[in-house]
Protein backbone atom coordinates (compact mmCIF):
# COMPACT_ATOMS: atom_id res chain seq x y z
CA UNK A 1 0.00 0.00 0.00
CA UNK A 2 1.28 3.44 -0.88
CA UNK A 3 1.71 5.95 1.94
CA UNK A 4 -1.07 8.42 2.76
CA UNK A 5 1.12 11.37 1.84
CA UNK A 6 1.21 10.19 -1.77
CA UNK A 7 -1.81 12.38 -2.46
CA UNK A 8 0.47 15.37 -2.01
CA UNK A 9 3.04 14.17 -4.51
CA UNK A 10 3.82 16.15 -7.69
CA UNK A 11 1.50 15.46 -10.58
CA UNK A 12 4.22 13.63 -12.50
CA UNK A 13 4.36 10.97 -9.73
CA UNK A 14 8.11 10.69 -9.92
CA UNK A 15 8.10 8.80 -6.62
CA UNK A 16 5.92 6.12 -8.20
CA UNK A 17 8.21 5.89 -11.22
CA UNK A 18 11.20 5.14 -8.99
CA UNK A 19 9.15 2.63 -6.96
CA UNK A 20 8.09 0.77 -10.10
CA UNK A 21 11.63 0.57 -11.42
CA UNK A 22 12.89 -0.59 -8.02
CA UNK A 23 10.28 -3.36 -7.95
CA UNK A 24 11.33 -4.54 -11.37
CA UNK A 25 15.05 -4.69 -10.61
CA UNK A 26 14.95 -8.33 -9.52
CA UNK A 27 17.48 -9.93 -7.17
CA UNK A 28 20.21 -7.32 -7.42
CA UNK A 29 21.82 -5.80 -4.33
CA UNK A 30 20.18 -2.76 -2.72
CA UNK A 31 22.75 -0.42 -4.28
CA UNK A 32 22.34 -1.99 -7.71
CA UNK A 33 18.55 -1.86 -7.51
CA UNK A 34 18.61 1.82 -6.54
CA UNK A 35 21.02 2.60 -9.36
CA UNK A 36 18.87 0.70 -11.82
CA UNK A 37 15.73 2.52 -10.67
CA UNK A 38 17.31 5.98 -10.88
CA UNK A 39 18.84 5.15 -14.27
CA UNK A 40 15.40 4.55 -15.79
CA UNK A 41 13.84 7.82 -14.59
CA UNK A 42 14.67 10.81 -16.80
CA UNK A 43 15.37 14.39 -15.77
CA UNK A 44 12.21 15.67 -17.47
CA UNK A 45 10.19 13.81 -14.82
CA UNK A 46 11.70 15.92 -12.05
CA UNK A 47 9.20 18.46 -10.63
CA UNK A 48 9.45 21.96 -12.09
CA UNK A 49 10.45 24.92 -9.96
CA UNK A 50 7.60 26.08 -7.69
CA UNK A 51 7.69 29.51 -9.33
CA UNK A 52 7.84 27.97 -12.79
CA UNK A 53 10.70 30.31 -13.66
CA UNK A 54 14.48 30.22 -13.28
CA UNK A 55 15.83 33.37 -11.62
CA UNK A 56 18.74 34.81 -13.59
CA UNK A 57 21.25 37.58 -12.90
CA UNK A 58 22.41 39.84 -15.72
CA UNK A 59 26.17 40.08 -16.17
CA UNK A 60 26.01 43.88 -15.91
CA UNK A 61 24.18 43.78 -12.56
CA UNK A 62 26.13 45.08 -9.59
CA UNK A 63 27.37 42.80 -6.83
CA UNK A 64 24.94 44.59 -4.53
CA UNK A 65 22.09 43.59 -6.87
CA UNK A 66 23.30 39.99 -6.86
CA UNK A 67 23.44 39.89 -3.06
CA UNK A 68 19.92 41.33 -2.86
CA UNK A 69 18.48 38.90 -5.41
CA UNK A 70 20.04 35.81 -3.82
CA UNK A 71 19.29 36.86 -0.24
CA UNK A 72 15.83 38.23 -0.99
CA UNK A 73 14.78 34.96 -2.63
CA UNK A 74 16.53 32.80 -0.03
CA UNK A 75 18.57 31.00 -2.69
CA UNK A 76 22.27 30.22 -2.82
CA UNK A 77 22.89 30.57 -6.53
CA UNK A 78 21.58 31.82 -9.87
CA UNK A 79 22.78 31.57 -13.49
CA UNK A 80 24.50 34.65 -14.91
CA UNK A 81 23.21 35.72 -18.32
CA UNK A 82 25.76 37.36 -20.61
CA UNK A 83 24.10 40.61 -21.64
CA UNK A 84 26.33 40.86 -24.70
CA UNK A 85 25.25 37.49 -26.11
CA UNK A 86 22.75 37.43 -29.01
CA UNK A 87 19.22 36.36 -28.17
CA UNK A 88 19.55 33.16 -30.23
CA UNK A 89 22.78 32.04 -28.52
CA UNK A 90 23.29 28.49 -27.27
CA UNK A 91 23.55 27.99 -23.51
CA UNK A 92 27.36 27.94 -23.68
CA UNK A 93 27.40 31.46 -25.11
CA UNK A 94 24.32 32.74 -23.30
CA UNK A 95 25.52 32.05 -19.74
CA UNK A 96 28.77 32.99 -18.04
CA UNK A 97 28.19 30.49 -15.28
CA UNK A 98 26.43 30.29 -11.94
CA UNK A 99 27.15 32.80 -9.20
CA UNK A 100 26.54 31.92 -5.56
CA UNK A 101 27.49 33.30 -2.19
CA UNK A 102 30.70 31.25 -2.25
CA UNK A 103 31.89 33.27 -5.25
CA UNK A 104 31.11 36.52 -3.45
CA UNK A 105 32.99 35.25 -0.37
CA UNK A 106 36.05 34.71 -2.57
CA UNK A 107 35.79 38.24 -3.90
CA UNK A 108 35.41 39.82 -0.45
CA UNK A 109 38.39 37.85 0.89
CA UNK A 110 40.49 39.12 -2.01
CA UNK A 111 39.51 42.67 -1.12
CA UNK A 112 40.28 42.10 2.56
CA UNK A 113 43.82 41.11 1.63
CA UNK A 114 44.12 44.22 -0.53
CA UNK A 115 42.80 46.40 2.29
CA UNK A 116 45.21 44.84 4.78
CA UNK A 117 48.20 45.72 2.63
CA UNK A 118 46.83 49.22 2.16
CA UNK A 119 46.33 49.69 5.90
CA UNK A 120 49.85 48.53 6.66
CA UNK A 121 51.16 51.05 4.15
CA UNK A 122 48.96 53.73 5.73
CA UNK A 123 50.14 52.86 9.22
CA UNK A 124 53.77 53.24 8.15
CA UNK A 125 53.15 56.69 6.70
CA UNK A 126 52.31 59.66 8.84
CA UNK A 127 49.53 61.20 6.84
CA UNK A 128 47.68 58.30 5.29
CA UNK A 129 48.47 56.60 2.00
CA UNK A 130 50.16 58.61 -0.70
CA UNK A 131 49.26 58.20 -4.34
CA UNK A 132 52.56 56.47 -4.98
CA UNK A 133 51.92 53.99 -2.20
CA UNK A 134 48.48 53.23 -3.51
CA UNK A 135 49.99 52.56 -6.90
CA UNK A 136 52.45 50.17 -5.30
CA UNK A 137 49.63 48.48 -3.42
CA UNK A 138 47.74 47.95 -6.64
CA UNK A 139 50.73 46.17 -8.11
CA UNK A 140 51.04 43.95 -5.03
CA UNK A 141 47.42 42.80 -5.09
CA UNK A 142 46.99 42.60 -8.86
CA UNK A 143 47.28 38.84 -8.74
CA UNK A 144 44.82 38.50 -5.88
CA UNK A 145 41.83 40.34 -7.27
CA UNK A 146 40.14 39.91 -10.65
CA UNK A 147 39.74 43.66 -10.85
CA UNK A 148 43.52 44.16 -10.99
CA UNK A 149 45.57 47.18 -10.00
CA UNK A 150 42.89 49.86 -10.12
CA UNK A 151 40.33 47.88 -8.12
CA UNK A 152 42.69 46.82 -5.35
CA UNK A 153 44.13 50.31 -5.03
CA UNK A 154 40.70 51.94 -4.94
CA UNK A 155 39.47 49.74 -2.13
CA UNK A 156 42.63 50.19 -0.08
CA UNK A 157 42.42 53.95 -0.48
CA UNK A 158 38.81 53.95 0.66
CA UNK A 159 39.40 51.76 3.70
CA UNK A 160 42.58 53.51 4.81
CA UNK A 161 40.88 56.87 4.35
CA UNK A 162 38.26 55.89 6.91
CA UNK A 163 40.93 55.50 9.59
CA UNK A 164 39.28 52.42 11.11
CA UNK A 165 41.83 51.17 13.61
CA UNK A 166 44.68 51.20 11.12
CA UNK A 167 47.64 51.04 13.48
CA UNK A 168 46.03 48.78 16.08
CA UNK A 169 44.20 46.46 13.71
CA UNK A 170 46.92 45.37 11.35
CA UNK A 171 50.47 44.28 11.29
CA UNK A 172 52.77 42.17 9.15
CA UNK A 173 51.65 38.96 10.89
CA UNK A 174 47.93 39.49 10.42
CA UNK A 175 45.96 38.17 7.49
CA UNK A 176 43.34 40.16 5.64
CA UNK A 177 40.45 38.45 7.48
CA UNK A 178 42.16 39.05 10.84
CA UNK A 179 42.69 42.72 10.03
CA UNK A 180 39.10 43.09 8.87
CA UNK A 181 37.85 41.36 12.02
CA UNK A 182 39.83 43.75 14.19
CA UNK A 183 38.22 46.70 12.38
CA UNK A 184 34.73 45.63 13.46
CA UNK A 185 32.20 46.84 10.93
CA UNK A 186 34.50 49.50 9.49
CA UNK A 187 35.70 47.46 6.54
CA UNK A 188 32.21 46.60 5.37
CA UNK A 189 30.88 50.11 5.85
CA UNK A 190 33.76 51.41 3.76
CA UNK A 191 33.40 48.67 1.17
CA UNK A 192 29.63 48.87 0.65
CA UNK A 193 29.55 52.68 0.47
CA UNK A 194 32.51 52.95 -1.91
CA UNK A 195 32.22 53.61 -5.63
CA UNK A 196 34.47 50.60 -6.08
CA UNK A 197 31.75 48.29 -4.72
CA UNK A 198 28.88 50.10 -6.43
CA UNK A 199 30.60 49.90 -9.81
CA UNK A 200 31.76 46.29 -9.56
CA UNK A 201 29.64 44.12 -11.84
CA UNK A 202 28.86 40.45 -11.66
CA UNK A 203 30.79 39.99 -14.91
CA UNK A 204 33.88 41.45 -13.22
CA UNK A 205 34.19 38.40 -10.98
CA UNK A 206 33.31 35.89 -13.69
CA UNK A 207 36.74 34.31 -13.29
CA UNK A 208 35.57 32.75 -10.04
CA UNK A 209 32.58 30.97 -11.60
CA UNK A 210 33.10 30.91 -15.40
CA UNK A 211 32.68 27.14 -15.61
CA UNK A 212 32.11 25.07 -12.52
CA UNK A 213 29.53 24.59 -11.24
CA UNK A 214 27.63 25.47 -14.46
CA UNK A 215 27.19 21.99 -15.89
CA UNK A 216 23.85 21.48 -17.65
CA UNK A 217 21.99 18.22 -18.02
CA UNK A 218 19.49 17.34 -20.74
CA UNK A 219 15.82 16.44 -20.21
CA UNK A 220 16.54 12.85 -21.30
CA UNK A 221 19.50 12.36 -18.96
CA UNK A 222 18.81 10.00 -16.07
CA UNK A 223 18.07 10.80 -12.45
CA UNK A 224 21.12 8.69 -11.60
CA UNK A 225 23.30 11.15 -13.50
CA UNK A 226 21.79 14.04 -11.54
CA UNK A 227 22.22 12.37 -8.15
CA UNK A 228 25.84 11.45 -8.87
CA UNK A 229 26.71 14.95 -10.04
CA UNK A 230 25.09 16.53 -6.97
CA UNK A 231 26.90 14.20 -4.57
CA UNK A 232 30.07 12.55 -5.83
CA UNK A 233 31.12 15.56 -7.92
CA UNK A 234 30.37 18.29 -5.33
CA UNK A 235 28.07 20.23 -7.67
CA UNK A 236 25.30 22.12 -5.87
CA UNK A 237 22.94 22.87 -8.75
CA UNK A 238 22.30 21.67 -12.28
CA UNK A 239 20.60 23.69 -15.04
CA UNK A 240 18.41 21.65 -17.39
CA UNK A 241 18.77 22.71 -21.02
CA UNK A 242 17.43 21.33 -24.29
CA UNK A 243 20.21 20.45 -26.79
CA UNK A 244 20.74 23.33 -29.20
CA UNK A 245 18.69 25.76 -27.15
CA UNK A 246 19.87 28.56 -24.90
CA UNK A 247 17.09 28.78 -22.31
CA UNK A 248 17.26 26.98 -18.97
CA UNK A 249 14.13 24.81 -18.61
CA UNK A 250 14.61 23.81 -14.98
CA UNK A 251 17.14 24.12 -12.20
CA UNK A 252 17.77 21.06 -10.01
CA UNK A 253 19.53 21.76 -6.72
CA UNK A 254 20.66 19.60 -3.83
CA UNK A 255 17.83 21.15 -1.81
CA UNK A 256 15.28 20.16 -4.47
CA UNK A 257 16.46 16.55 -4.31
CA UNK A 258 16.23 16.56 -0.51
CA UNK A 259 12.67 17.93 -0.78
CA UNK A 260 11.83 15.10 -3.20
CA UNK A 261 13.33 12.55 -0.77
CA UNK A 262 11.41 14.03 2.16
CA UNK A 263 8.17 12.93 0.49
CA UNK A 264 9.27 9.35 -0.05
CA UNK A 265 8.73 7.79 3.38
CA UNK A 266 6.66 4.61 2.95
CA UNK A 267 8.02 3.72 -0.48
CA UNK A 268 10.04 0.50 -0.36
CA UNK A 269 13.00 1.86 -2.32
CA UNK A 270 13.36 4.80 0.07
CA UNK A 271 12.71 2.99 3.35
CA UNK A 272 15.48 0.51 2.57
CA UNK A 273 17.92 3.34 3.23
CA UNK A 274 15.81 6.00 4.96
CA UNK A 275 14.95 3.91 8.02
CA UNK A 276 18.60 3.32 8.86
CA UNK A 277 20.33 5.44 11.48
CA UNK A 278 23.33 7.62 10.78
CA UNK A 279 25.44 5.15 12.76
CA UNK A 280 24.27 2.25 10.58
CA UNK A 281 25.03 4.25 7.43
CA UNK A 282 28.51 5.23 8.60
CA UNK A 283 27.62 8.93 8.90
CA UNK A 284 29.07 11.42 9.50
CA UNK A 285 31.96 10.54 7.18
CA UNK A 286 34.49 12.84 8.86
CA UNK A 287 36.07 12.19 12.25
CA UNK A 288 35.34 14.84 14.94
CA UNK A 289 38.93 16.09 15.08
CA UNK A 290 38.85 16.84 11.36
CA UNK A 291 35.65 18.89 11.38
CA UNK A 292 36.31 22.42 10.05
CA UNK A 293 35.20 24.81 12.80
CA UNK A 294 35.83 28.29 14.21
CA UNK A 295 35.99 29.48 17.83
CA UNK A 296 33.38 32.02 18.95
CA UNK A 297 36.11 34.58 19.79
CA UNK A 298 37.80 34.32 16.37
CA UNK A 299 37.26 37.14 13.84
CA UNK A 300 34.15 36.33 11.85
CA UNK A 301 36.04 36.64 8.56
CA UNK A 302 38.12 33.62 9.56
CA UNK A 303 34.93 31.56 9.18
CA UNK A 304 34.62 32.69 5.57
CA UNK A 305 38.33 32.13 5.00
CA UNK A 306 37.92 28.54 6.22
CA UNK A 307 35.08 28.06 3.75
CA UNK A 308 37.34 29.26 0.94
CA UNK A 309 40.35 27.19 2.01
CA UNK A 310 38.44 23.94 2.57
CA UNK A 311 35.72 24.25 -0.08
CA UNK A 312 32.80 23.95 2.35
CA UNK A 313 29.66 26.07 2.40
CA UNK A 314 29.43 26.62 6.15
CA UNK A 315 31.28 26.10 9.43
CA UNK A 316 30.16 25.46 13.00
CA UNK A 317 31.00 28.00 15.71
CA UNK A 318 32.17 26.37 18.94
CA UNK A 319 32.85 27.65 22.43
CA UNK A 320 36.54 28.48 22.79
CA UNK A 321 38.86 25.49 23.25
CA UNK A 322 35.94 23.05 23.22
CA UNK A 323 33.58 21.20 20.92
CA UNK A 324 30.44 22.78 22.41
CA UNK A 325 28.29 23.92 19.48
CA UNK A 326 27.33 27.61 19.64
CA UNK A 327 26.07 28.30 16.14
CA UNK A 328 26.58 28.05 12.41
CA UNK A 329 27.92 30.49 9.82
CA UNK A 330 27.29 29.74 6.15
CA UNK A 331 28.41 31.41 2.94
CA UNK A 332 24.96 32.97 2.52
CA UNK A 333 25.42 34.82 5.85
CA UNK A 334 27.88 37.11 4.09
CA UNK A 335 24.78 38.97 2.89
CA UNK A 336 24.36 40.52 6.35
CA UNK A 337 27.86 42.00 6.28
CA UNK A 338 27.25 43.45 2.82
CA UNK A 339 23.63 44.60 3.11
CA UNK A 340 23.31 45.57 6.80
CA UNK A 341 26.81 46.39 8.14
CA UNK A 342 25.25 48.89 10.55
CA UNK A 343 23.92 46.09 12.78
CA UNK A 344 27.50 45.30 13.86
CA UNK A 345 28.43 48.86 14.86
CA UNK A 346 28.45 48.18 18.58
CA UNK A 347 31.28 45.67 18.30
CA UNK A 348 34.85 46.95 18.34
CA UNK A 349 36.01 43.44 17.45
CA UNK A 350 33.66 41.54 15.15
CA UNK A 351 34.04 37.93 16.30
CA UNK A 352 32.08 34.90 15.16
CA UNK A 353 30.11 35.03 18.41
CA UNK A 354 29.35 38.74 17.97
CA UNK A 355 28.20 38.05 14.44
CA UNK A 356 25.78 35.33 15.52
CA UNK A 357 24.27 37.53 18.22
CA UNK A 358 23.92 40.58 15.95
CA UNK A 359 22.24 38.61 13.16
CA UNK A 360 19.84 36.94 15.61
CA UNK A 361 18.83 40.29 17.11
CA UNK A 362 18.42 41.85 13.67
CA UNK A 363 16.24 39.06 12.26
CA UNK A 364 14.01 39.02 15.32
CA UNK A 365 13.60 42.81 15.20
CA UNK A 366 12.57 42.57 11.55
CA UNK A 367 10.15 39.70 12.15
CA UNK A 368 12.13 37.88 9.51
CA UNK A 369 12.73 34.52 11.15
CA UNK A 370 11.75 31.84 8.61
CA UNK A 371 14.16 29.15 9.72
CA UNK A 372 16.76 28.34 12.37
CA UNK A 373 18.71 31.31 13.69
CA UNK A 374 22.49 31.31 13.15
CA UNK A 375 23.06 30.76 16.87
CA UNK A 376 20.46 27.98 17.03
CA UNK A 377 21.84 25.38 14.60
CA UNK A 378 19.87 22.27 13.68
CA UNK A 379 21.38 19.18 15.28
CA UNK A 380 20.81 15.45 15.75
CA UNK A 381 22.53 12.34 17.12
CA UNK A 382 23.93 9.33 15.30
CA UNK A 383 20.84 7.42 16.46
CA UNK A 384 18.61 9.61 14.25
CA UNK A 385 17.30 7.94 11.10
CA UNK A 386 18.09 9.29 7.67
CA UNK A 387 14.40 10.12 7.14
CA UNK A 388 14.39 12.19 10.33
CA UNK A 389 17.49 14.06 9.14
CA UNK A 390 16.04 14.67 5.67
CA UNK A 391 12.80 15.98 7.19
CA UNK A 392 14.68 18.41 9.46
CA UNK A 393 16.85 19.72 6.63
CA UNK A 394 13.93 20.14 4.27
CA UNK A 395 11.75 21.94 6.81
CA UNK A 396 14.57 24.29 7.83
CA UNK A 397 15.74 24.80 4.21
CA UNK A 398 19.39 24.42 5.22
CA UNK A 399 22.35 22.50 3.83
CA UNK A 400 23.94 20.86 6.88
CA UNK A 401 23.00 19.33 10.20
CA UNK A 402 25.36 18.91 13.13
CA UNK A 403 25.73 15.57 14.89
CA UNK A 404 26.18 15.80 18.66
CA UNK A 405 27.32 13.20 21.17
CA UNK A 406 25.33 12.51 24.39
CA UNK A 407 27.22 15.32 26.15
CA UNK A 408 26.14 17.82 23.50
CA UNK A 409 29.59 18.16 21.95
CA UNK A 410 30.08 18.40 18.22
CA UNK A 411 30.74 14.97 16.74
CA UNK A 412 30.43 15.72 13.04
CA UNK A 413 28.40 17.26 10.26
CA UNK A 414 26.11 15.73 7.64
CA UNK A 415 25.48 17.69 4.46
CA UNK A 416 22.95 17.39 1.65
CA UNK A 417 25.72 15.94 -0.49
CA UNK A 418 26.40 13.22 2.11
CA UNK A 419 22.72 12.27 2.19
CA UNK A 420 22.30 12.07 -1.58
CA UNK A 421 25.44 9.94 -1.82
CA UNK A 422 23.88 7.26 0.41
CA UNK A 423 21.34 6.46 -2.32
CA UNK A 424 23.71 6.05 -5.27
CA UNK A 425 26.98 4.42 -6.24
CA UNK A 426 28.86 5.43 -9.36
CA UNK A 427 29.22 2.48 -11.74
CA UNK A 428 32.71 1.98 -13.13
CA UNK A 429 33.24 4.23 -16.17
CA UNK A 430 29.71 5.61 -15.90
CA UNK A 431 30.43 9.14 -17.12
CA UNK A 432 32.96 8.18 -19.81
CA UNK A 433 33.29 11.32 -21.98
CA UNK A 434 30.31 13.12 -20.35
CA UNK A 435 32.48 16.08 -19.33
CA UNK A 436 34.42 16.33 -22.60
CA UNK A 437 34.00 19.73 -24.26
CA UNK A 438 31.73 20.97 -21.47
CA UNK A 439 34.09 21.86 -18.63
CA UNK A 440 37.89 22.25 -18.48
CA UNK A 441 39.90 19.21 -17.42
CA UNK A 442 40.82 21.00 -14.17
CA UNK A 443 37.22 21.69 -13.12
CA UNK A 444 37.03 18.68 -10.82
CA UNK A 445 40.69 18.51 -9.78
Amino acid sequence: MKPAQSCFLPQNNMHLKVEDEWSGAGLLSTAQRLNAAFEEVVVSAFPDLPSGKVLEIDSDASLADAVQLLGGNNILSAPVRDCSAPADSSWMDRYLGIIDFSNIVLWVLDQSEAAKVGMVVGAIGSGGVAAGAIGALGAVVAGATPLGVAGGAALAATVVGTGFGVTAAVGPAKSGPQAVGAMGTGFFEALTTSEFYKQTKVADIAGSFRWAPFLPVKPDDSLLTVLLLLSKYRIKSLPVVEPGEGQIKNFITQSAVIHFLSQCGGFTWFDTVGKQTLLELGLPFMQPEKVVKVDEDSPVMEAFQLMRDTGVGGVPVVANASMKLMGNISARDLQFLLSTPEIFKSYSLLTAGNFLEAVRTYLQSQGNVHGPLPNDPVSCTDKSTLLEIITKLDEAKIHRIYVLNPEGDLKGVVTLRDIISTFVEEPLGYFKDFFAGVVPATAFA
